[in-house]
């Protein structure tokens, strides 16, 4: 749910006049401080980072928390919140994608077959957003929402060995610490920082975003995968695209066709095939 619920914030607070580099920049301000915190707790007694860890750290702190975000609230301001949902869900089939290019990894027909079923889905997602008017805004905004999902997706790929050395709280602490760096400086270099200063309800919702959408989702996650596994976890998870376009129905005002459901429950349906292909003991397990 607070994850979902990300799309609904920025949605809320565009019409506010905030830019989405502005949002962003607040977003991680004000989440910041915990993952601070919890980074300094984690590094204590623990293995020391040499100079290729924190590359590493930096690389995938800028894409998957400072590129990724910047790149969906871009694309947050052409497309609806369920479409938008839909697209950066996707990127589990393109995890599968970057294994088969960049490592080598076999494409197998049930792989073939989650990749059909999820961009079927968009697709017809799409069309749902195309008819109510969008045009070319919505080939924009899905674009932007469509590279967000690959940094994302190459991020996971990434970290999986950064994450077994280090530990997840505090490779996720490091990382969003990075992205907060990345924000502010790109902030900083491009725009006054009287833009910073926003109308009470941006504030409000950006302050909302990082504890109902960052903070908490985060520590959630990570027992839920303690208490539970990454498996049964990722389950619950993927109803993540039917809660936000619940969400944008209730709050937006957006509109629901069967179209958008169908593309769903396909995109859903080549999500968790995707997965359960992953938890097979003959493929390698992911970290996070």
């Amino acid at each position: 749910l607070g994850f979902s619920a990300k799309a609904i914030f920025v949605k809320l607070a565009y019409p506010y006049g905030v830019g989405p580099l502005a949002l962003l920049t607040l977003r991680m301000a004000f989440s910041a401080p915990v993952f601070l915190v919890i980074a300094i707790r984690c590094s204590r007694n623990t293995v020391t980072l040499s100079i290729r860890d924190w590359l590493s750290l930096i690389v995938l702190g800028i894409l998957g928390y400072y590129g990724s975000s910047l790149l969906d609230f871009i694309g947050l301001q052409h497309i609806s919140a369920g479409l938008e949902r839909l697209i950066l869900f996707s990127y589990p089939t393109l995890t599968v994608l970057i294994a088969t290019l960049v490592l080598g990894r076999p494409l197998k027909n049930s792989d073939l077959l989650a990749l059909a079923l999820a961009w079927t889905g968009i697709a017809l997602a799409f069309a749902h957003d195309i008819k109510l008017g969008g045009g070319s805004a919505v080939w924009i905004g899905g674009s932007f929402v469509f590279a967000s999902a690959v940094c994302y997706a190459i991020y996971l790929t990434g970290c999986g060995e950064m994450l077994a050395r280090i530990g997840s709280r505090r490779f996720t602490a490091l990382a969003l610490c990075v992205s907060t760096a990345a924000s502010f400086l790109h902030f900083a270099t491009t725009h006054p920082l009287a833009e910073l200063s926003q109308p009470a309800p941006v504030m409000l919702l950006a302050a909302a975003m990082a504890v109902f959408s960052t903070i908490l989702p985060v520590f959630m996650l990570s027992a839920a995968i303690r208490s539970i596994g990454a498996s049964r976890a990722a389950l619950i998870g993927s109803i993540g695209p039917v809660i936000t376009i619940g969400l944008s129905v209730i709050f937006l005002g957006e509109t629901i066709s069967f179209a958008q459901i169908a593309g769903t429950v396909l995109v859903l349906a080549g999500v968790m095939l995707t997965g359960r292909q992953a938890r097979r003991p003959a493929a390698p397990a992911k970290a996070g």
